[in-house]
């Protein structure tokens, strides 16, 4: 059951009115909860909702693109244009643009998988039926970090060497004196550091927060027009007017979210391939 049908049955079901948080997003494991002993601690083997919506959403971005690509003509049909569309898109305004021409390609086949594997997730939030966006739970989204966060740190590793890369990622250039012991520090924070966590807090909070107030303008709508006198009819219809608007606009933001969190990866990889800092 979606997340905006279970928070509507507690209201019918006479539990008055609950507003959503961040316990709507807790879904019981699918099956009943596994958990094995290693070393003395006890480790889940569940299966949750949203990891089934990722491995959903991986089968879904490759079957599109395998069936877009399979027949590779010459005169596309409209499936195989549209996946060059999406192909060119990644490829050119985001891997090109950004990484630079000389270095951009080999990193077009992680850049175009990371977009899609979000977008898809993403909208998975607007699907009748799942209601769910998958990096609305951060444990998610902080995987996604740290796999960008080992690729851009190791091909500026590779690049540059172990010393070379923290020099250049800790130390601005054309900076001398007393300043750097102040600099230095701050440097490595941001650039080591608080990058894949930022990274990843963006992502979450757009997704959580926007489905927060599509389920709250939803149910609380639903409550006024069904559990509330006459009189608060107009404000339910309205809430669910804003519910409508909201739904749309989240589909905007679903798609920035993935473009911005790609983007920021070429942006970084670039910044690891750069000689100066």
């Amino acid at each position: 059951m979606s997340l905006i049908a279970t928070t509507v049955v507690r209201a019918a079901e006479g539990e008055g009115f609950t507003a959503p948080g961040p316990s709507s997003f807790e879904y019981p494991p699918i099956g009943g909860s596994t958990s094995v002993d290693v070393l003395g601690l006890s480790i889940d083997l569940a299966v949750t909702k949203p990891m089934l919506q990722l491995v959903l959403a991986a089968v879904l971005v490759f079957g599109f693109f395998y069936a877009a690509a399979r027949k590779g003509a010459m005169v596309p049909g409209k499936l195989q244009y549209v996946g060059e569309e999406a192909y060119g898109f990644v490829r050119n305004s985001i891997a090109r643009d950004i990484i630079g021409s000389h270095d951009f390609a080999r990193f077009v086949p992680y850049l175009f998988a990371l977009f899609f594997f979000i977008l898809f997730n993403n909208f998975m939030g607007s699907i009748p039926g799942i209601n769910f966006p998958t990096f609305s739970r951060s444990g998610m989204v902080y995987g996604l970090a740290a796999l960008s966060w080992v690729i851009y740190n190791a091909v500026g590793i590779k690049k540059h060497g172990f010393v070379g890369y923290f020099k250049l990622q800790s130390v601005p250039s054309g900076v001398k004196g007393p300043i750097l012991a102040l600099l230095i520090p701050l440097e490595f924070l941001s650039n080591i550091v608080v990058r894949p966590v930022t990274l990843a807090l963006r992502l979450f909070a757009n997704m959580l927060a926007g489905h927060l107030l599509i389920i709250l303008f939803a149910v609380g709508g639903e409550y006024l027009l069904l559990e509330m006198s006459a009189a608060y009819a107009p404000v339910g219809i309205l809430a669910w007017i804003m519910f409508i608007a909201i739904s749309f606009l989240e589909l905007l933001v679903q798609f920035l979210q993935a473009y911005v969190f790609v983007l920021l990866n070429a942006m970084y990889i670039q910044g690891a391939l750069a000689d100066e800092h």
